[in-house]
């Protein structure tokens, strides 16, 4: 969600050397092409070392995109003379241009965009956008071809998991439904992607599907890039609001977005894509774990999912693969 904040001061500085300073988790999403177009991928190895880890870079500037207290202190601390961020949790005199955030509820590219637009850059209306390198294709490739799947096959995406919490998993039975349908009526073949921390809603969806119907389960077997050139290999792809999600959407996948606890206002995928939810009295809450009957995911039925997805699938131009 932040690519094209960061394009745009691309844009503004090309001849400035720019590094992407993230954590381990998220860094080699910029090893892609993107047009932030990064000179340095500066990956924290942890917190503890982050400080020593930017001091060692000798940077100019830091824009900040995080809010938090902690951030902007480690920028001070490593020695970068100049600190841009949005002024909020008490770090005001921690930056060196503090810039005032949005007060009304907008989507998070958007606010990222109102963080470079206020520092006096024009910010980028594109929309976040990742081009897979052919290594990664081919990494991609080797994975698929080890679990059997063909390069002739139709394949669906599900990202069963979720960070944040229970709450934000549509019911792993549902899942399968859809899995089941798309396999006997399309000749679809699912895959599972996800994190180690999804792989209780893997082995649930695998044990609720029927005889015959089988799924790829990948979920814990891809570092990130490798994740993302699965990805881009499929013809649609399902998710709960996640990281994979966003990464679905930027290589250029059209997503079915299943959005319960979370606001769809803020984080719902950028782009042409299908965001499906149930409007109750309580959501968006924000909470991890519902404290009552998660009405919110469980009245969303298989059938809207599964209608979404074919409606893609039969939008999607036909190609031949070839080797």
């Amino acid at each position: 969600m932040a690519l094209p904040a960061l394009a745009a001061v691309r844009a503004a500085l090309p001849e400035a050397h720019l590094a992407i300073a993230a954590i381990a988790s998220v860094a080699p999403v910029f090893q892609e092409d993107t047009a932030a177009r990064p000179d340095e991928v500066v990956t924290i190895p942890d917190r503890s070392r982050e400080a020593m880890t930017i001091a060692d870079g000798k940077f100019d500037a830091a824009l900040l995109l995080t809010n938090s207290f902690r951030s902007a202190w480690t920028m001070r601390r490593a020695g970068v003379a100049d600190r841009w961020g949005f002024s909020t949790n008490l770090r005001g005199f921690l930056l060196t241009r503090g810039i005032a955030r949005p007060r009304q509820r907008i989507h998070q590219s958007a606010y990222y965009a109102a963080l470079v637009t206020g520092l006096g850059l024009q910010a980028n209306e594109s929309l976040p956008r990742i081009s897979i390198r052919v290594e990664t294709s081919e990494r991609a490739g080797q994975l698929l071809a080890k679990a059997g799947v063909s390069l002739s096959s139709t394949l669906v995406g599900f990202a069963p998991g979720a960070a944040y919490g229970h709450a934000k998993r549509w019911p792993p039975s549902r899942v399968a439904e859809v899995v089941t349908r798309l396999s006997r009526d399309r000749g679809a073949i699912s895959i599972l992607v996800g994190a180690h921390g999804d792989r209780e809603s893997g082995r649930e969806i695998e044990s609720s599907l029927p005889a015959g119907v089988t799924v790829v389960n990948l979920i814990g077997r891809t570092d990130l890039r490798q994740l993302a050139g699965i990805l881009a290999r499929c013809a649609a792809f399902v998710s709960n609001d996640s990281g994979a999600m966003h990464l679905a959407a930027a290589v250029g996948v059209p997503v079915t977005a299943i959005f319960g606890p979370t606001d769809q206002r803020v984080t719902a995928p950028l782009g042409d894509h299908d965001v499906i939810l149930h409007e109750v009295f309580c959501r968006p809450c924000m909470l991890r774990d519902c404290p009552i009957d998660h009405r919110c995911m469980k009245r969303i039925s298989s059938d809207e999912v599964f209608n979404a997805v074919v409606a893609r699938l039969e939008a999607a131009p036909r190609a031949v693969i070839t080797r």
